[in-house]
């Protein structure tokens, strides 16, 4: 592989396209200084993706686009294309020739291209980097770096072997697995933390579970009893009932029987009734009232019944609640409130003691500062006393010696005087000689460059005052901006209608809000949407067709009210019809209305009448008049003069037909008492009607309030952006005033300074000449009075010499103060009292906190006694009232009874005369005609038999409807208690079914799991739960499901048995009790437990694999380790020996070395170069000259380019500091290296030029490189 040819275009300084056909050998570019070879150089290294400007010899990367230069204009892309030959397939990509193309704009982007197809940087690198190239560029040797290459740090040095042995890659893959790794760590302990934290709720989430299983268990169990014993009961009274059914059919057939017996016995005695008319109707009469009163006999029997049935219903009472007795809480709480006040007592004692001890602190305290003062005061009269001695001494030895140093100053003083008086003539003699620069030109006016600073300033303070006036303009626009539209934006949410009419909008045929085309006058917002309620939230529609489509798309989705307006008055459906869509049809009056026909012109009026609302009183009550009212009060207003509706809402005029507005409710009363005025509304929205009134204690602001409100924030916030955009302008034009300003004042300000300057060094000179001449008198001066002073020193000290001898002798006879231990004695007991006091008032005061603490705890605890009793009480009285009621029914049902029994008792009585009545007819009609009387008796027999067969079809009659209503009765109780339908309760409960045998014992199921453990722990250290069979649909307390079989039961349960009701009413009772003292049951926790548990199980299972992943890219950092190890060892042995070779070929006789800085760690090791000439015995390549560290550089270089062969190198210039004699070693490696290589040279040395294959010429015209010439050698 080797590079075949390099094209530029706006290249640093190839401006034109530029193509270089490079050789396999080598290949040497030459030219003058500046003529643009190391261009060549950088765009090799460019376009094989360097990014650092600096490597590119610029201040950013856009550097290396042509800038322009003399007539050529600065380009707007550089762009450079290396192609390779890759014949070997060294290069990973299946092409014999690639082309990498790399092109830079001016505006900072890149593409870069591979065979003409879009890549990346990386894909460039690593194309690259398995060629043994690397990202750092080792095989393009520029200026300067060997240099780097010397100054490089055993480390650096190390990279320059990995790059070449491809160890680069293998530390980014190790790099990317260190950086996962790191990232992984805290995804673990995030994860561990969150599993753990997961595990320490499942543990009573789990109990709370098995509790909620067993209550379900339970609860299907009451529910399974309740079933079987309700369907026990519906089976026996339907059985009844079809007895009493198959009982009918046999009394009808023997009815049928008997009716065509006695048609043919009365055919028989048509003869004989001419004969017995006077008897047979009577004896008729008696047969119908006998059987009329049988048949009552038997209804009275059976309400009777029924009566009887609903009192043994009743009789049971309700059980006594099981709460505590109130009265017992109610004493409980009096003796906390006698324990609390008792502890009122203690607390007011504990106060008073804790008053009492803080006084005696004070007391203890006050002795204690006044013992403390003592003291201190005993201590300073001592100290006074032995420092009044000791200041004695020392005032007599400071006198002495202050007297002798007197006596030496006032010597000192006097030769200073004389010395001084000679400095003060030397120094007038100076200033005598000088110009006052007052005079001159300094000192002329200079009020001409401080006038101009002045106003310069005060321009730019005014325009800086300016500039913050309106930033605080722009503040407050901005603000004001916000909140106006923040407002706009909150209000235009609340314009949507709150029903189902929202949807409507965008529909077919609706054209908007209704309120959007309704204007009322400002306040009377309210009035107007109270009048034209529930229409101020619909949607207007086209016609009374796209109304009616709406209204059926509405009713086929389900949805709730919606209310329309057809656009234009549209007719066809009333404003009082009442049309809805959906499950709440007909709950608002005139929901879903297509508006009313309110004439033809009524939007025209109404427009009329608002536009006119302002014109006063006399308007209002021509209008009144127009509308046929009579005189309205003052301050009342028709309601058409306050609103303006347009074309599409003018279907809602007819609301406001008859309709007036008024301030107060008040005049709206009165109001109505005028002629034409059909309802009133006041400004708050509330309605009066004849007979009725509307209106709401909470006011809220309507539809119609609400969109004016929005209708406002728009127009402030539009004057507000307004009104920011102009001030954004003048703050533009206030800040370039200022920048002028500011520009003026600094120069003017300039300008001062160099005038001050000139002047101020002309006034400097004289002023110092003056002031050394005032010195010099002043110092004269104070010389002759520092000599004076010196003698009336001397003077002074003698009397204070003499004065402290005298104090001294007198201080003599001064007795001993008081005693300093008896103070201290007193003081310590002071500060002992205080402490004992301090300690009295702690104590005290912490008793009284512990008594506070325990009041406010009975409080709470006799608080809590009186709720309970409360609540106690309530219960008490709600179950007394339920059975005053059940009483109240009982004594209802009795009294029935008893009523029904009496007149049973009647009803039978007049049954028994009515026979005897008709016994003694028949006697007579026999007496009469016995012939007769024996087909009559016949005749009457089957009669009787007839009459008794239709009674007891009527008692048979009531004991059905009575079965019929118990049926019904159960079967209501199944669907209202079991939500089973009667068939379904008989199919699945009914006493032919098996109960099956469920195990009582078992509370924890299969539901609750097991309780998992933390996260990382062994999987059989957890807690595992009991299974549990599953009764039914627990969850949803459904009762279980059961075949026609009967044998098959719910899963877990054993074999059935028979139906025993006995059994199944003492099981019922057995599962409420159990239910009962489970207590509070948390229904969701089987749900929450599974969903728990699951995410624990998902989160171990997420830590699992985070710890496989962990260790494999452990594995893979080991693996890259290795490999890296493996790699570096080889390359440096290898690199070891090829210096070894190389630096004996450039430094004939000497010997050259690479050696390692910790042989023991091959992964971090540094590399350290010892190189000693022939001659020398220095090893150190800090102790070379410079071109011998270059040629140590150099041989660095082409070891390791020998020891791991890249396919090309790029030499920049490497032999300019090297003589001819070590430029002929260089060029032997030169050829060596020729043999596994591609060699491009930058080069001014004839001899290398000589050894090239192929030659190119630059050179620099007008600023712009161009190749001038080539020679390929043979």
């Amino acid at each position: 592989m080797y590079l075949k040819s390099l094209t530029l275009r706006g290249f640093k300084s190839f401006a034109s396209a530029t193509t270089l056909r490079l050789e396999p050998g080598i290949t040497c570019v030459v030219g003058p200084n500046g003529s643009g070879k190391s261009n060549v150089v950088d765009a090799l290294a460019w376009v094989m993706g360097e990014q650092g400007a600096r490597a590119m010899r610029g201040g950013n990367m856009a550097d290396v686009i042509f800038a322009g230069a003399g007539s050529r204009p600065a380009l707007g892309r550089a762009q450079a294309d290396l192609t390779i030959d890759n014949s070997d397939g060294l290069l990973d990509i299946e092409y014999s020739e690639v082309t990498i193309s790399r092109t830079l704009f001016r505006g900072g982007g890149s593409e870069y291209q591979i065979n003409g197809a879009p890549a990346r940087l990386l894909d460039v690198q690593e194309l690259l980097s398995d060629t043994g190239m690397g990202r750092q560029m080792h095989v393009i040797v520029g200026q300067g770096q060997l240099d780097a290459i010397l100054s490089s740090t055993p480390e650096e040095r190390r990279g320059f072997i990995e790059e070449a042995a491809g160890v680069l890659k293998h530390r980014r893959r190790k790099e990317r697995a260190l950086k996962k790794l790191a990232d992984m760590d805290a995804n673990l302990v995030r994860v561990l933390d969150l599993t753990n934290e997961i595990h320490r709720q499942l543990g009573p989430l789990a109990r709370q579970a098995r509790t909620a299983r067993r209550a379900h268990v339970i609860q299907a169990r009451v529910r399974d009893a309740r079933a079987r014993l309700l369907a026990d009961d519906l089976v026996a009274a339907r059985d009844r009932l079809d007895a009493h059914s198959a009982s009918e059919e046999a009394t009808a057939r023997r009815r049928a029987q008997l009716e065509g017996e006695l048609a043919s016995a009365r055919e028989g005695l048509a003869a004989l009734e001419d004969q017995e008319r006077q008897w047979g109707p009577r004896v008729e009469e008696a047969g119908r009232a006998w059987s009329s009163l049988t048949t009552i006999t038997e209804r009275l029997r059976g309400t009777h019944m029924a009566a009887g049935q609903k009192v043994a219903l009743r009789r049971q009472p309700e059980p006594e609640p099981s709460g505590e007795d109130p009265q017992v809480l109610d004493e409980a709480a009096a003796r906390a409130g006698e324990e609390d006040a008792r502890l009122l007592a203690q607390v007011e004692a504990a106060r008073t003691a804790l008053a009492a001890r803080t006084r005696e602190r004070g007391q203890c305290e006050d002795a204690d500062e006044a013992a403390s003062r003592r003291l201190a005061l005993v201590n300073a009269r001592v100290a006074d006393h032995r420092e009044r001695a000791a200041r004695l001494a020392g005032d007599i030895a400071t006198a002495v010696s202050r007297h002798e140093s007197a006596q030496g100053e006032a010597e000192r003083a006097h030769r200073a005087a004389d010395a001084a008086i000679a400095r003060r003539g030397a120094a007038e003699a100076e200033l005598a000689g000088m110009e006052d620069p007052s005079g001159s030109a300094y000192g002329g006016d200079a009020g001409g460059a401080a006038g101009r600073h002045r106003e310069a300033s005060r321009a730019r303070d005014e325009a800086r005052a300016r500039v913050d006036a309106l930033l605080g303009r722009e503040r407050e626009a901005r603000a004001e901006r916000a909140r106006w539209e923040s407002r706009r934006d909150t209000l235009a949410q609340s314009l949507q209608p709150a029903d189902e009419t929202a949807d409507l909008l965008g529909g077919d045929g609706v054209l908007g809000l209704a309120a959007e085309s309704v204007r009322a006058e400002p306040g009377f917002e309210d009035a107007v949407a109270a009048l034209l309620s529930p229409y101020t939230d619909a949607v207007v529609v086209a016609d009374a067709e796209a109304a009616l489509e709406q209204l059926e798309r509405a009713k086929r989705r389900g949805g709730g009210m919606i209310r329309m307006v057809v656009a234009g008055g549209g007719a066809g459906v009333d404003p009082g019809a009442g049309g809805a869509a959906g499950p709440t049809a007909g709950a608002e009056p005139g929901a879903g209305s297509a508006g009313a026909d309110p004439g033809p012109g009524a939007a025209e009026d109404s427009e009329a009448g608002a536009g006119a609302g302002a014109v006063g009183a006399h308007a209002d009550v021509d209008a009144a008049r127009a509308a046929g009212m009579g005189e309205l009060p003052e301050g009342v207003r028709p309601a058409r003069r306050v609103v303006s509706l347009g074309e599409r809402a003018g279907a809602l005029a007819a609301l406001l037909d008859g309709a007036v507005v008024a301030a107060e409710p008040r005049e709206a009363l009165a109001a109505l008492r005028a002629g034409g005025v059909r309802v009133a509304v006041t400004r708050g929205g509330d309605v009066l009607g004849r007979g009725t009134v509307t209106g709401s204690g909470a006011r809220a602001s309507s539809t119609l309030a609400l969109r004016a409100s929005h209708e406002e924030a728009v127009r402030r916030a539009e004057e507000a952006a307004a009104s920011c955009e102009g001030v954004a302008r003048e703050l533009e034009a206030a800040n370039s005033a200022l920048d002028a300003a500011v520009r003026e004042a600094n120069t003017a300000l300039r300008e001062l300074r160099a005038q001050d300057a000139q002047r101020a060094k002309a006034e400097g000179e004289y002023a110092r000449a003056a002031s050394a001449a005032k010195a010099a008198a002043a110092e004269a001066r104070r010389a002759q009075d520092s000599a004076r002073r010196a003698d009336d020193q001397v003077e002074w000290a003698r009397r204070a010499l003499e004065e402290a001898r005298e104090r001294a002798a007198a201080a003599e006879s001064v007795e001993e103060p008081e005693s300093v231990e008896d103070a201290q004695a007193a003081a310590a007991e002071a500060v002992r009292r205080a402490k004992e006091a301090r300690e009295a008032e702690t104590r005290a005061r912490l008793e009284l906190r512990a008594l506070e603490e325990r009041s406010r705890q009975v409080q709470a605890r006799a608080r809590s006694l009186r709720q309970a009793a409360a609540r106690e009480r309530e219960a008490r009285a709600a179950r007394a009232r339920r059975e005053a009621q059940r009483r109240a029914e009982l004594e209802r049902a009795r009294d029935v009874e008893e009523a029904a029994a009496k007149a049973l008792a009647v009803a039978e009585g007049a049954v028994h005369e009515a026979a005897e009545e008709r016994s003694f007819a028949e006697r007579e009609r026999a007496r009469v005609a016995e012939e007769v009387a024996r087909a009559r008796r016949a005749a009457d027999q089957a009669s009787a038999e007839l009459g008794a067969l239709t009674s007891a079809a009527h008692r048979d009659e009531v004991a059905r409807a009575e079965l019929r209503m118990r049926v019904e009765h159960i079967e209501a109780r199944a669907v209202e208690e079991l939500s089973i339908e009667a068939d379904a309760l008989v199919e699945e409960f009914g006493p032919h079914m098996l109960v099956p045998v469920i195990a009582e014992d078992e509370s924890e199921g299969a539901g609750a799991g097991a309780v998992p453990g933390p996260a990382g722990a062994p999987a059989g250290k957890a807690r595992k739960a009991k299974p549990e069979p599953a009764v039914g649909d627990a969850a949803s307390g459904e009762a279980p499901r059961r075949g026609r079989r009967g044998a098959e039961g719910p899963a877990g349960a054993s074999a059935g048995r028979p139906f025993v009701r006995a059994e199944q009413e003492e099981a019922l009772r057995r599962a409420k009790r159990d239910l009962e003292k489970l207590g509070r049951v948390n229904p969701l926790a089987l749900e929450e437990h599974e969903a728990l548990a699951a995410r624990h199980k998902f989160l171990v299972d997420q830590v699992q694999d985070l710890k496989s992943s962990k260790a494999d890219l452990l594995r893979i950092v080991e693996d890259v380790d290795r490999r890296v190890e493996e790699a570096f060892t080889s390359a440096f042995a290898d690199t070891r020996e090829q210096f070894a070779h190389t630096f004996s070929v450039l430094f004939p006789g000497g010997t050259g070395d690479m050696v390692l800085t910790d042989p023991q760690d091959m992964l971090t090791t540094g590399i350290e170069i010892e190189a000693k000439p022939a001659g020398k015995k220095v090893k150190r390549l800090s102790l070379l000259s410079g071109g011998e560290r270059s040629l140590a550089a150099i041989a660095f270089l082409v070891a390791i380019f020998k020891a791991r062969p890249s396919p090309f190198y790029v030499m920049d210039e490497v032999e300019a500091a090297l003589d001819d004699v070590n430029l002929s070693r260089l060029l032997t490696i030169f050829k060596e290296l020729q043999q596994a290589s591609q060699l491009i040279v930058v080069t001014h040395q004839k001899r290398t030029m000589e050894i090239a294959d192929a030659l190119y010429g630059v050179t620099m015209r007008d600023g712009v490189t161009t190749v001038v010439s080539q020679r390929l050698g043979e």
